[in-house]
Parts: structure tokens; C-alpha cells; sequence
């Protein structure tokens, strides 16, 4: 694994926050480098407010999306609440049925299955619209694209507002409104909201139309919070504090749906905890089974109804893991025996691998095989599915549509993306983005990289600088946890391999004139010879609190060790 470190920040930078924050220069730089200069841009980032969140107006076509719904909460019109089936779509589509329900308007919850209706606005669920006299309809994290099905929509007498962060194509559909912040005429200072957080930028605007006041929204932000952990957005900005504030509803007054998925019991639920806790949960329904289990969960009122309602979900959530521990083996073995291990991208199929499941796959195939990856599926007659992951620094999104002429469809963003195309068009399509990959992804997109932001002597780990680290949660991309290094560092002599397959390793280390600081590095067993060498080593770490039979200690969460360089 190849180290990048951040650049260091000007020397002035440093010393003014050192000076006006009374920080030593490890946060004075952690937080230059993320852009903080000044003591009232410290005071933002550490003092997250809903009033820093911007006029939701500013968004190109707010005021129309605005004007209809306040139309049909005053006349009590039923509204379509369409969401995608992840968790960005199902947190929407739960936040927004339960906000106009609040104003005593009848929903209808809409999520499209999976597997019969495919990704984003569908006929089936426009003709349920049609058939149940709805004559207004909000597409939550999709439509952007569906030019052809919101033109459908308005010829049957429906009104569309899109509330979307996906990429536009060239034309944008003839809906009523179109909320993106992503639209090329949109002037909204933050581009990088998820689905869920352009839904509730609609809500913010339909509470200021209507004269309420806006801390009632806070009650919404778990949704929101929870969107973002699980759509890897940037912690920047206004989801900066959406997160913030989310999480702290999260952790003090959790609805009941949201708090059978807690998992960390021993401390504030964290984005991690999110990520890697609640979000396959909510996952699981949609890839397994549909989309509306997580929605109905998500909605419940009471602990035991919820109880009843997660559990079925884990079951989903086992079933998926066992699916798609076999489908990454399958896949594996596929690109061995067609000799493609050295190709410059990763394209496999088989026609009866889950479609629930494929992202998730190909995900786990970068693990194997560092490079863009697509995996596929059939999805219909004569007709394939993919979902497409990327490495750090290579647009698959461009990649993809440079192949246009062999896709039905596709969308997404620079690391992540889905694609529909005919089977026939498989091989050409698989031809044509190998050549585009090997033309496109550059030597240093090769190889996994680890971003080290600063050195940190064992000596300055102190409670001011974790309880400092602690204030600049949430993290997540573009407020990384800070990943540390540390030069000299050797065993104390209790290094061993742990877990059912030993390969996570467990050490003591010590640094000159410091004291002993047990480590944990999941899946790094396989460097227990090079620590039980003695030589002099260097190790990234970040920091976390080990909780363990009611003590607290620190621990260093090893992301790499190599020699000490010579």
C-alpha cells in the first residue's frame, strides 16, 4: 500500500489557529488542512447550527415544488411519495410521508421492486398514481433522467416534482420542478446533498412558506443523517450539519424504527455505526425482498412493532450475506478462468447472480483486484443489469458513458453507477470499456493508496487531543478521521494474530519516551512476522475508545505498518 501525505499548511495558518484556539500544532493542522483558517471557521465547523443551513429558495425551481404541495396540503390533495429502494430513496420516502401526514394530508407510499420495475420512476408506479386519483407526485433520490416517464406522468394529469442529487443528463424532463443541485442553471451553493437531503431542503421550504418554525424539522434529521452515512456524500457544508445534528437526534431520542437497528450499545452512534451497522439493515429489504419493508420500519410508531418488522429484515440481512458471499466466489473464479486477472478492468456476468446484491459484489471484487469493476445479471428478457464501483481517482461514470452506444441506460456518479444494456450488446460493451479503462486510469490509480494527514509522537496523545478529535465528528469523505503516523515504533513483545481466521493482529507498542499503547489492525495479520521482527517500525493509525468490561482506554486503529525506512 502506497502513503500519501497531505500536504502540511502554511506554518502562518497553523500558528494563528494554535494561537486563537489555544490547540497544539497536531489539530492546528488537521484542521488547516481541512480548510478551517480562521477562529470563526473553527467556530462553524465545531459548532454546527441549523440556522448555517442556506435558504432553501435558492434552489432552482424550489418556489414551484413549494407553491404545489402547499396547494395540496391546503386542499388535502393525495400525493405519491416515490423513492428509490436504498436507503438514500427509503429514508425519503419515510421522512416525507410522515411530514405531510403530520399536515393531515393522505400519502401514498410508492418504492418500485427491485426486480420487476428496476431503478427509479416507473410506469407501474405512475398507473398506481393514475389509478388512485393522485394527481401530484414527489420523486425522491431518482428522476432525473426519466425523461420519457415523466412525460407519461403529464399525460395522465400528474404533477411531478423531482428532488434529486444525481447527475443530469443534457435535456431534464418536463416535470412541474426539478430539485437538484446538480442542475447546471441551479445557483445553490452546495452541490453535494444526498436524495434524502434535497428532500429536506422541500420540507425546510414548505415550512418557511407556510410561516412555522424550523426546529420542528430537527425531529427529521435521523432520516437524513442516516441518508447521508449510507450515500458516502461529503461531511462538508451543509451535510456537515445535517449529519451533526441528525446524529445527535439519533443518540437522544431514536424513533422506534431507527433504534432496533442500533448496534453500538456502549456509546453515541457514530457515521461509521451507520454505515456498517444500520445501513445494510435497511439495505437488506430492498435487495432481498422490497424496498417498502424498510419504509414501513422505518415509519413504525411503537418498540414492539419495530422489534417484529427488524428482525424479518435481518433475516434479509443474513440471507444476503450468505448470497453474496457465494456470487464474489463465482465471480472470482470467472475471472480466472477467462485469464483475466491482468486486465485494466473488472467486467463479469452470470445470469442468475442476485441483482440485490451485485454492488455489493463488485465491491468485494476490488478487494481482490484493485480496478473499475462492473458485474452483471440478467434483469429481464434479453436484457443484463450492472452495478459499476470505481478506485480512488478514476471517473467510472465518464468511463461508462464513453460507451454509450452499447447501453439502454445508466446513472450515477463518479465512483459508483448502474447500467442497463441489451445481452447481445454484452461482449462490446465489455470490449469497448476494457479499452476505455486502459486507455484512462493512470499508473497511481493502480495501486490502493492509504491518506496519512500528520505525525503524531505516541508523547501527544492526551484527553485534550481526543476529546479535540471527538468534536470534529462526524466523519466521513472530506472529513476523514484523521489518519496518524508514527516513526520508531516497536513491539512490546505480545504481538499475536486474532479472530476466527487469525488475521487481524493485536499488538503493545512503545515509541521512544512514552508509554506502552495497545493496537488492534483488522486484517493486517498477515504483518505479525514483520512486527515480531523488533526493527525500529512505522505505523497509520487512528485513534478510537476501546470499551471493554466497563473500562476505557485508548487503542490505535492500525491502518498499515511497514519498516522504518532506511
Amino acid at each position: 500500500m502506497r502513503w500519501i501525505h497531505k500536504p502540511t499548511p502554511e506554518k502562518t495558518i497553523i500558528s494563528h489557529l494554535q494561537e486563537c484556539l489555544g490547540v497544539n500544532d497536531v489539530i492546528a493542522t488537521l484542521l488547516a488542512q481541512r480548510g478551517i483558517d480562521s477562529y470563526e471557521a473553527a467556530k462553524t465547523y465545531f459548532r454546527p447550527k441549523l440556522k448555517q443551513l442556506f435558504d432553501p429558495f435558492l434552489m432552482k425551481d424550489m418556489d414551484k415544488a413549494v407553491a404545489r404541495l402547499c396547494q395540496a396540503i391546503e386542499q388535502k390533495e393525495s400525493i405519491m411519495v416515490f423513492g428509490d429502494y436504498d436507503v438514500d430513496g427509503t429514508t425519503s420516502v419515510a421522512m416525507l410521508t410522515h411530514f405531510l401526514q403530520r399536515q393531515e394530508v393522505p400519502v401514498t407510499s410508492y418504492i418500485p421492486e427491485r426486480y420487476a420495475e428496476g431503478y427509479g420512476l416507473s410506469k407501474q408506479g405512475i398507473d398506481v398514481a393514475k389509478r388512485e386519483n393522485i394527481r401530484c407526485m414527489v420523486a425522491l433520490d431518482c428522476g432525473i433522467k426519466a425523461v420519457d416517464l415523466v412525460e407519461y406522468a403529464t399525460s395522465l394529469g400528474i404533477d411531478v416534482i423531482i428532488c434529486d442529487h444525481h447527475t443530469p443528463s443534457d435535456t431534464l424532463p418536463n416535470a412541474l420542478a426539478i430539485l437538484d443541485p446538480k442542475r447546471n442553471d441551479c445557483a445553490y451553493p452546495y452541490k453535494e446533498l444526498c436524495g434524502c437531503g434535497v428532500g429536506f431542503k422541500l420540507m425546510q421550504g414548505i415550512v418557511q412558506k407556510q410561516g412555522g418554525d424550523l426546529e420542528t424539522l430537527i425531529a427529521y434529521l435521523d432520516f437524513v443523517s442516516v441518508a447521508i452515512a449510507a450515500d458516502i456524500v461529503p461531511i462538508t457544508g451543509e451535510n456537515r450539519v445535517l449529519a451533526f445534528l441528525g446524529l445527535q437526534q439519533l443518540n437522544i431520542a431514536p424513533r422506534p424504527g431507527l433504534e432496533v437497528l442500533i448496534r453500538n450499545k456502549t456509546g453515541g452512534q457514530l457515521i461509521s455505526d451507520v454505515v456498517f451497522g444500520m445501513a445494510p439493515r435497511i439495505n437488506a429489504a430492498g435487495r432481498m425482498k422490497h424496498g417498502l419493508y424498510a419504509v414501513e420500519l422505518l415509519l413504525s410508531n411503537s418498540a414492539e412493532e419495530a422489534t417484529a418488522m427488524a428482525e424479518a429484515i435481518e433475516a434479509f440481512n443474513t440471507s444476503r450475506r450468505s448470497v453474496e458471499q457465494e456470487i464474489t466466489q463465482e465471480a472470482l473464479a470467472q475471472v480466472e478462468a477467462n485469464n483475466e486477472a491482468e486486465n485494466s478492468a473488472t467486467v463479469v456476468y452470470a445470469p442468475h447472480w442476485h441483482k440485490g446484491v451485485i454492488g455489493i459484489v463488485a465491491s468485494r471484487l476490488i478487494e481482490t483486484y484493485y480496478r473499475p469493476t462492473l458485474v452483471f445479471t440478467q434483469a429481464g428478457e434479453g436484457v443484463l443489469a450492472a452495478s459499476a464501483r470505481s478506485v480512488r481517482g478514476f471517473d467510472v461514470y465518464a468511463a461508462i458513458e464513453s460507451c454509450s452506444a452499447h447501453i439502454i441506460q445508466f446513472g450515477g456518479h463518479k465512483y459508483a453507477a448502474g447500467i442497463t444494456l441489451n445481452e447481445s450488446d454484452y461482449p462490446l460493451f465489455k470490449t469497448a470499456f476494457e479499452q476505455e479503462v486502459k486507455k484512462t486510469l493512470l499508473a497511481e490509480q493502480k495501486e490502493p493508496v492509504l491518506e496519512v494527514d500528520v505525525a503524531l509522537p505516541f508523547s501527544a496523545i492526551t484527553e485534550k487531543t481526543l476529546r479535540i478529535l471527538k468534536q470534529m465528528e462526524p466523519f466521513g469523505p472530506e472529513n476523514r478521521s484523521p489518519v496518524f503516523y508514527a516513526e520508531g515504533v516497536v513491539d512490546s513483545g505480545n504481538a499475536k494474530c486474532v479472530g476466527k481466521e487469525n488475521d487481524h493482529l493485536k499488538a503493545r507498542f512503545v515509541q521512544a519516551n512514552s508509554s506502552p499503547i495497545d493496537a488492534i489492525g483488522f486484517g493486517l495479520g498477515d504483518k505479525l512476522s514483520l512486527v515480531k521482527t523488533g526493527s525500529p517500525l512505522r505505523i497509520a493509525f487512528s485513534l478510537e475508545e476501546n470499551h471493554w468490561q466497563g473500562n476505557v482506554s485508548v487503542q490505535l486503529r492500525l491502518k498499515d505498518i511497514q519498516p522504518l525506512p532506511l
